[in-house]
């Protein structure tokens, strides 16, 4: 695999159940990505985040939780312990991922997609903190990117925006 990927869905990542994949099977979804923390004062997100996904799930949409640990060190947990605590606490069913960086040296591949290609106004440099959350048109293409005390709710609205887009006609 190359070092910079054509796309958001030809980027390798691990779910929280360990096994490798890449974002492929999520193309023609509308995404939205979020870095995720149990042990953090904004981790009730994943209430609203999971509400979002219950909501659209059926129309193409989907969150995609990457937990992060390089906050506060908010997410301690192994990937078994994170994947309980969401489940049990926030009755999460949409698509986790093994924890990852999201800055610096060892920022994980799709974080340093989502940084480079974030449009301008949504595009602030890196991560602040836990809970920033990208959202990702049908084509792949980043959005917008909301900083990480935006309530999921403030967000349904350009959720249901994107989810009324017909898709783009692929060429074959």
């Amino acid at each position: 695999m190359s070092s910079e990927p054509k796309g958001i869905y030809d980027i390798e990542v691990r779910t929280i159940s360990g096994e490798t994949t890449t974002l492929a099977p999520y193309q023609g979804h509308v995404l939205l990505i979020v870095n995720t923390a149990s042990a953090c004062g904004l981790t009730p997100h994943y209430a609203g985040m999971q509400h979002l996904y219950s909501e659209y799930k059926n129309q193409g949409f989907s969150v995609l939780g990457f937990p992060c640990n390089q906050f506060a060190e908010q997410e301690p947990g192994s990937e078994e312990e994170i994947k309980t605590f969401c489940e049990t606490n926030y009755q999460v069913t949409f698509p986790l991922f093994a924890k990852i960086d999201v800055n610096g040296a060892q920022a994980h591949p799709l974080y340093r997609y989502l940084r480079e290609h974030t449009p301008d106004p949504y595009d602030t440099g890196d991560i602040e903190w836990n809970f920033v959350k990208f959202l990702v048109d049908r084509e792949g293409a980043i959005v917008k990117r909301y900083g990480a005390r935006t309530e999921p709710a403030d967000i349904e609205s350009d959720i249901r925006d994107l989810l009324a887009r017909p898709a783009a006609k692929r060429k074959a």
